[in-house]
């Protein structure tokens, strides 16, 4: 007999985020009113990431079917499609411009104008083995006058148009893909996750103001920076939590899995003088001589690591002339968003206030919306939302059932 159960909650949006250290499936909920509300939520260990991308794929299906099917009972409903997250160290974002000129007799823009400036700006040179994810547009230019929305109607020569594109490895994406596809799950767009958990955290105002989200995961630091309301520079570094846990490893010379609990129990992203002499009792593990661990040692190799990961990230916003841009601050989410005083430490490095970066004008499962490590799912979740609309406002929508290089997305933020 047919589960009516399921009809009564439409439109449904889920959000997958396959990351290094857990796969997360988020199911929200679209009322009449277009309002957005989480329903449920599924997640589970992740055994074959790394770095962010797929290395073992028979293990990563098991997680997604597991996370999959947590999600469905807590939300108690099937999902057949999802809103796919990407990542990795290959993925790349750069800005850039396409010109048209106005070949009208009285120099009127229209819409057509419009159409070409952007087909113009989408003409990139990438890799051959790339694939664009987004390419974003940005602002309007009629001759003098800049940061234009909307140039329709407006009178000139020539119309240019600022775009920002993320692209990355063709190839890499499809892991992803595939592998969803091959439980019989639509993927009805990819997004890269940096994007996402951006979505989730910042508010109109602080996106105008200028804001910079950084997500730690465990595996990649992804970054995005808008300004006046718009994407400006996104980056991803292949560097996340279980290399701070490495290095732990490295400098205090215990195992992986001691190295993580020390992180976890006794670490810090800032360190100072009040833990000198502060020692943790020693642990006899794997026939290893006993020795107690220094918190001071512990908590100066994490602050030197995350520090190394915020300085780079500031460099880059740096030479790219974006980091005066930030009136709003930084927001810091993902699972490293809960090291102590890493706050502390974006600030330090930023020279600019920091903030926790917790998912923003959504309602639902308050166990989902107060963890910053759930930024990028439940930002997928919005963006999907935000796609249900553009589809039930233009009355059409192909649904994401063909995948190849030369496809581009034009997504709005």
């Amino acid at each position: 007999m047919f589960d009516f159960r399921f009809l009564e909650r439409r439109p449904l949006v889920v959000g997958l985020e396959i990351g290094t250290s857990k796969v997360c499936a988020m199911v929200g909920e679209v009322n009449a009113e277009g309002v957005l509300t989480i329903i449920g939520i599924g997640q589970c260990p992740s055994r074959g990431v790394r770095k962010g991308e797929i290395v073992e794929a028979q293990l990563v299906e098991e997680d997604v079917r597991q996370a999959l099917a947590e999600a469905e009972h807590s939300a108690d409903v099937e999902i057949r499609s999802v809103y796919l997250g990407v990542s990795g160290g290959h993925v790349r974002g750069f800005n850039n411009r396409g010109v048209q000129p106005i070949v009208s007799r009285d120099r009127e823009i229209t819409s057509d104008d419009v159409n070409d400036v952007i087909r113009n700006a989408k003409a990139i040179n990438i890799p051959a083995d790339h694939y664009v994810v987004h390419a974003i547009r940005q602002h309007f230019s009629v001759e003098d006058q800049d940061e234009i929305r909307d140039p329709v109607g407006m009178l000139g020569n020539r119309l240019e148009v600022e775009m920002h594109v993320v692209h990355g490895r063709t190839n890499r994406f499809q892991n992803a893909i595939r592998l969803v596809k091959g439980m019989h799950i639509e993927v009805e767009d990819v997004v890269f996750n940096g994007l996402a958990s951006s979505l989730a955290v910042l508010t109109a105002e602080q996106k105008e103001l200028g804001s910079l989200v950084i997500d730690l995961g465990a595996g990649v630091t992804e970054y995005v920076l808008y300004s006046r309301g718009v994407v400006k520079h996104t980056g991803v570094i292949a560097v996340g939590g279980d290399h701070v846990s490495q290095d732990i490893a490295l400098g205090l010379k215990v195992p992986q899995g001691r190295a993580e609990k020390l992180k976890m129990d006794h670490g810090d992203a800032v360190f100072d003088d009040s833990v000198r002499g502060v020692t943790v009792p020693p642990q006899n593990e794997l026939g290893l001589p006993e020795r107690p661990i220094h918190v001071e040692n512990l908590r100066c190799v994490m602050s030197l690591r995350l520090q190394e990961t915020f300085e780079i990230i500031r460099e880059e916003l740096e030479e790219a002339g974006w980091l005066n841009h930030l009136r709003a601050g930084v927001f810091v989410c993902g699972g490293g968003a809960r090291i102590p005083r890493i706050l502390e430490l974006a600030e330090r490095v930023f020279e600019l206030p920091a903030f926790p970066g917790n998912a923003r004008g959504i309602s639902g499962l308050a166990s989902a919306l107060d963890q910053p490590e759930f930024a990028t799912a439940i930002g997928l979740v919005k963006f999907g939302a935000g796609q249900q609309r553009k589809k039930n406002d233009s009355g059409r929508f192909k649904r994401f059932t063909s995948w190849a290089p030369a496809r581009m997305f034009f997504n709005l933020f």
